[in-house]
């Protein structure tokens, strides 16, 4: 699907843009048009995949199962629970609680830009798509509760979604509705989740500029002391864009980033995406996250073991632990105090407010059972 264009300069994209989505949430247009989502220049398109194109009544629909504790097995837990849109669709815990207070395996990771991370989803990247990672929270028994007989039965008896999900896929008879079709509404909604507003931004379309700490931050982000006769030869490198990839700031692979020591492979407590791959050198790996609002989505890593970005910044500049197959770019970095603050700053950068505020982005109404 193509982009609409939209307005260049400052503000006028992402003006357009919030005005834009809240048109496809309640314009009067027949359900089985595509819409099309506006998306910054900067970026790629999204990949649609063919059999969900994102419809009028496929993302109003997403929008409020996503938000809906009728989606876990006792009606207390919905996807907004761990993703709240305000920490940039985080938590704010180590580990997400699911139904009965149960502590899930990992951090909730955020959904800023999900759409564009169309290669693998979760931290061991055991989703090829968002219609599959839709899925999983759903039938694991620690966060939503693992029953999706049960689920699929409230909505086929739920006076409002049922024929929602008539409209939004052409059903036909309950016996129609499968858990796919749940998948596919709550992956039209997480692509609509498009960020693209943050300082850095402004700043790439030349319609803001940083401040000394951030233009500090930004070199050593992106090792310009390479260039022996640049402004910044001096500095130390980060080594942190080749894996925080723009303009969406993951490169969508996989790495061990040096959190524990690990004299054996076979030492990690958490297999990572080892265990879905059973490839030994894969153990203790795990999925390169976005940097985008990166600010508000605290605490950090796949176990969320750490509170602040500091203590992130300091981590990599320490070099990290020992592990056979530790990343080669994970290695001490010999920043100073100016210089950790200043990537502290060009991280801050990367917050977008325009996205966390957005009103399309929340919950519209709690349809209940």
């Amino acid at each position: 699907m193509r982009r609409s264009c939209a307005a260049k300069g400052a503000g006028g994209e992402v003006s357009v843009f919030i005005a834009a989505l809240l048109l496809l949430l309640t314009a009067c247009q027949p359900a089985e048009e595509p819409v099309l989502i506006p998306e910054p220049e900067a970026f790629a398109s999204i990949i649609y995949p063919s059999d969900n194109p994102t419809t009028r009544a496929g993302l109003a629909l997403g929008r409020d199962l996503f938000f809906d504790p009728i989606l876990s097995a006792d009606s207390t837990i919905s996807c907004g629970t761990c993703h709240q849109p305000e920490r940039a669709f985080t938590d704010g815990l180590e580990k997400s609680i699911g139904i009965y207070g149960r502590v899930g395996r990992r951090n909730a990771p955020g959904l800023t830009n999900v759409g564009y991370l169309y290669e693998t989803l979760f931290w061991d990247g055991r989703a090829d798509n968002l219609e599959a990672q839709a899925l999983h929270p759903i039938a694991e028994a620690n966060e939503m509760g693992g029953s999706w007989p049960l689920v699929v039965s409230k909505l086929r008896q739920h006076a409002d979604y049922w024929p929602r999900l008539q409209e939004a896929f052409g059903l036909t008879a309950k016996k129609e509705l499968s858990p796919d079709h749940v998948g596919k509404a709550l992956a039209q909604f997480q692509r609509s989740l498009i960020s693209g507003d943050s300082k850095y931004d402004r700043v790439e379309r030349g319609v803001d500029t940083y401040d000394e700490l951030e233009a500090l931050g930004y070199a050593i982000f992106f090792d310009l002391a390479d260039d022996p006769d640049g402004a910044f030869a001096n500095l130390p490198t980060g080594e942190c864009a080749h894996c925080h990839t723009p303009p969406h700031f993951t490169n969508q692979r996989f790495f061990n980033n040096g959190l524990d020591l690990a004299h054996d492979l076979a030492d990690f407590d958490d297999a990572g995406r080892g265990a879905i791959t059973e490839n030994p050198f894969d153990r203790g790996v795990f999925r390169t996250p976005t940097l985008r609002n990166i600010a508000l989505t605290a605490p950090y890593m796949h176990d969320g073991r750490m509170k602040t970005l500091a203590e992130v910044v300091d981590h990599y500049n320490s070099g990290g632990q020992y592990a056979e197959n530790r990343s080669a770019n994970v290695f001490p970095l010999g920043l100073n105090p100016r210089q950790k603050a200043g990537l502290l700053a060009f991280l801050q950068t990367l917050t977008d407010t325009s996205f966390v505020n957005n009103e399309n982005y929340r919950p519209l109404q709690l349809s209940g059972e």
